[in-house]
């Protein structure tokens, strides 16, 4: 299970410092040029740097050379923070420009669009976001990537399931990014060593007669790709996939829409 989820503080006080209501707008501390803004800016760099779990109020505070009860007049705890962070994070995603392109082009910015926020934000990607902070980045956000799939036959739900099941497929990726990473930073040996290291010992324990498929496509795999898995050769492997899919639907509802609108000419004509 993730260890942090949006969503999770106060809602009345998140939403208002997601839109900034009047009441912490313009609102500053005893440091001058303080604000909400530089809160969120300096919790997402440790974020960036050492992970989330490195934020903290009391480290933030450190970040900012101020004591921690000051970001408490800003920011009520770390939940709250954390719904700040990401909404300002998806504030400064690129949205490309895909106006007239096909839909594949259009779905597929999306989805570049999404794994480039988790490379430079790896710890979004461990975020649990089933109550997404409902803030101005999430719904701008939220609105550019519906525009993908507008006007193509699906109905709204069908298009909110086809964003979903996209968004959670990069998610998933970046998260198997991240952990392929640690997994080489922890070992010290990029994934080619740590094969050749244990090689010897592989080729002692696995049985080719009892696992012949299990050998030979692990053996095709890894030739491939130097390694049993490939985060760049999974994403892109997968995206085709899930692209193929949304067109199995998109397909349908095209074919029903041009089913439809000839049983309406057949019906007014003379």
């Amino acid at each position: 299970m993730p260890a942090e989820r949006t969503s999770s503080g106060d809602p009345t006080r998140t939403l208002q410092l997601l839109w900034r209501g009047s009441s912490s707008e313009s609102r500053r501390g005893p440091r001058r040029g303080l604000n909400i803004d530089a809160v969120v800016e300096a919790a997402t760099a440790i974020a960036d740097a050492e992970g989330l779990d490195a934020v903290t109020m009391r480290r933030v505070a450190k970040e900012l050379g101020v004591v921690p009860m000051t970001l408490y007049t800003y920011v009520p705890g770390k939940a709250e923070l954390l719904d700040l962070m990401l909404d300002s994070a998806y504030a400064r995603m690129h949205r490309t420009d895909t106006a007239g392109q096909p839909w594949r082009q259009r779905v597929t910015a999306i989805a570049e669009e999404n794994k480039a926020l988790f490379e430079r934000h790896p710890w979004a990607a461990a975020v649990c976001t089933v109550r997404p902070p409902l803030g101005p980045g999430q719904m701008s956000k939220y609105e550019h990537e519906l525009s993908a799939l507008d006007g193509l036959g699906l109905s709204d739900v069908e298009m909110d399931d086809c964003l979903t099941h996209l968004l959670t497929f990069v998610q998933a990726c970046a998260r198997a990014a991240t952990d392929a990473r640690a997994a080489q930073q922890d070992s010290a040996l990029n994934d080619q060593q740590w094969w050749e290291l244990n090689a010897p010992l592989l080729a002692r324990v696995l049985d080719e007669k009892a696992y012949p498929t299990a050998v030979r496509v692990g053996a095709a795999a890894g030739a491939a790709q130097n390694s049993a898995y490939d985060p760049a050769h999974a994403y892109s492997f997968g995206l085709q996939r899930v692209l193929d899919a949304l067109a199995a639907l998109i397909d349908r509802g095209a074919d029903t829409q041009t089913s439809t609108s000839a049983q309406r000419h057949d019906a007014i004509r003379p």
